[in-house]
């Protein structure tokens, strides 16, 4: 049974078909990551809310997501249910407690939970690349537009102030090209159009300010327990880059923030990432290595990652060396690709001679999972066949109701509700815009009235040249007056589309004067 320095898991099967041994997960293994798989059906939710329960009651923050709403019920006191007891007796629970878990519910979108957001700059231009599916030619401008933000001061906060940056950019195409490499018109208009799908697909709401504190994810409660974090994730899912890319940012930021502290006796925040295999589908080879370095490194931070998916196959070979607690539930093997993912699953475990591995784990039944943790010295068990304890909260989603409520109620009530908007890129590039209006009409000013003679003007009524001749008319030409030619300067270099109309209502004006 569990004590204070572990988490019950759930009872291992002994030859006789008897549950007698207890398996723990340790807490101060609980950062060296793990690996939540089985197929649809199998009782993975179930496995994600008993250890982040457990985490929860050590004291340790859990930071998970919610696909199907079904997590939600972890915030509530469970009931007592006839299977329930029932599989509390067979693993020898006891006493089996009823429980509410302190939860925190986040929704990117601000409907399910308190809105969640990150600035332009903190993604980056590899994970904004991610998102957007840029090419590798767009991929370059990217990074350029974030280069030229820093020299130039500019402020990336959200989705506008990116816009309003490309738009300068290629004005000032020909300058930039000189400096960093090629930048095209085409490519810059590419990546505007899909900010324009970000946007559609409720990115806008993502990005901008306040942004989340990571010291709000890894909060405890008086009584020593640690918070769960729940992202609702079901709106989210119909947008998976955005999912995958936001939790990935969410990993490197605590990689950055957070400071060393080798192995401590439990770890300082666990993360769950549901539906795994979304973040490595089609991801290119940089962005592969950047999740293996951050798993690899941020262990050594105290943080622990477990990766929850249908599929072994579903997580890079590099990645997979790093999880060391297994919990796998059955998989189906009747195609080539689910009968080589068995016989993976089976060879990452350390063998039991008491069965075989490939062929127990199609016969596994729901709840029940093959589970191998870390032991003493860090040495991964042996593994066994394991009935998975209950949850101690709630099986199956809370109403509306129950969840306005909790929101209401919650710590961080208030904070993130409201955006701020300060001034950022947009702001500033309008205000260097009309800057340069400015200086550009007082200087025609100042050389109209440096040029005008007294006495002589444009009309017919102007003193003639002797001998009785009119002066002739000025020919007309296709060429630009000096006036003309800066107004048009100016144009160009006018980063957003306003700064334009502006410059487009004063040249035209100018025009008709004449």
């Amino acid at each position: 049974m569990a004590d204070d320095t572990s988490i019950f898991i759930g009872a291992s099967r002994k030859p006789d078909d008897s549950y007698q041994r207890a398996e723990n997960l340790l807490l101060q293994y609980g950062n060296r990551h793990g690996l939540v798989t089985g197929a649809t059906g199998t009782g993975k939710t179930v496995s994600l809310q008993i250890l982040a329960e457990g985490f929860s009651n050590a004291g340790v923050p859990v930071f998970c997501a919610d696909i199907k709403g079904d997590l939600s019920g972890i915030a509530m006191m469970g009931t007592p249910q006839d299977f329930l007891v029932k599989r509390a007796e067979q693993v020898k629970l006891d006493p089996y407690d009823f429980q509410e878990f302190p939860v925190i519910f986040w929704d990117l979108f601000g409907e399910q939970g308190h809105p969640i957001r990150a600035t332009v700059s903190e993604m980056g231009p590899l994970l904004l690349s991610r998102l957007m599916n840029l090419s590798e030619a767009q991929e370059g401008i990217m990074n350029i537009a974030f280069r030229i933000a820093d020299e130039e001061g500019l402020l990336l906060l959200d989705l506008k102030d990116l816009q309003a940056l490309l738009a300068n950019i290629a004005e000032r195409a020909e300058e930039i090209g000189a400096r960093y490499g090629n930048v095209t018109k085409p490519s810059v208009g590419a990546i505007q159009r899909t900010l324009l799908v970000l946007e559609q697909q409720g990115a806008t709401n993502f990005f901008g300010e306040p942004a989340l504190r990571i010291a709000d994810i890894m909060r405890t409660t008086r009584d020593g327990r640690g918070a769960i974090s729940v992202l609702a994730a079901d709106k989210l899912m119909m947008n998976p880059r955005l999912y995958a890319t936001f939790l990935l940012w969410l990993m490197s930021e605590l990689f950055e923030e957070l400071p060393e502290v080798g192995d401590p006796d439990k770890p300082k925040l666990v993360f769950f990432f549901d539906e795994a295999h979304l973040l490595f589908d089609d991801a290119p080879k940089v962005l592969i290595d950047r999740v293996e370095q951050v798993v690899r490194l941020i262990r050594s931070k105290g943080v622990g990652v477990y990766f929850v998916t249908q599929n072994p196959l579903d997580i890079p070979e590099t990645v997979l060396a790093q999880l060391g607690n297994r919990v796998q539930h059955a998989l189906r093997a009747y195609t080539p690709r689910e009968q080589k993912a068995v016989r993976t699953a089976a060879e990452t475990f350390r063998p039991n001679p008491d069965f075989d591995c490939a062929t127990v784990i199609t016969q596994l039944g729901t709840g029940e999972a093959l589970v191998s943790t870390l032991e003493a010295k860090g040495v991964p068990s042996m593994v066994q066949r394991t009935l998975v304890r209950p949850p101690s909260s709630r099986l199956g989603p809370i109403t509306p109701d129950e969840r306005r409520k909790l929101i209401t109620e919650s710590p961080v009530s208030g904070q993130y509700d409201q955006t701020i908007d300060r001034e950022s890129a947009f702001e500033m590039l309008q205000k260097k815009a009309k800057d340069a209006l400015d200086a550009e009409a007082q200087q025609q000013e100042s050389g109209r009235s440096r040029w005008t003679i007294p006495g002589f003007g444009d009309d017919d009524s102007a003193p003639q040249p002797t001998g009785g001749r009119r002066a002739p008319a000025p020919r007309s030409s296709n060429r630009q007056t000096v006036a003309e030619a800066a107004i048009k300067s100016v144009v160009r270099s006018v980063g957003s589309s306003v700064g334009r109309a502006i410059v487009r209502g004063i040249l035209g004006s100018l025009a008709r004067g004449r």
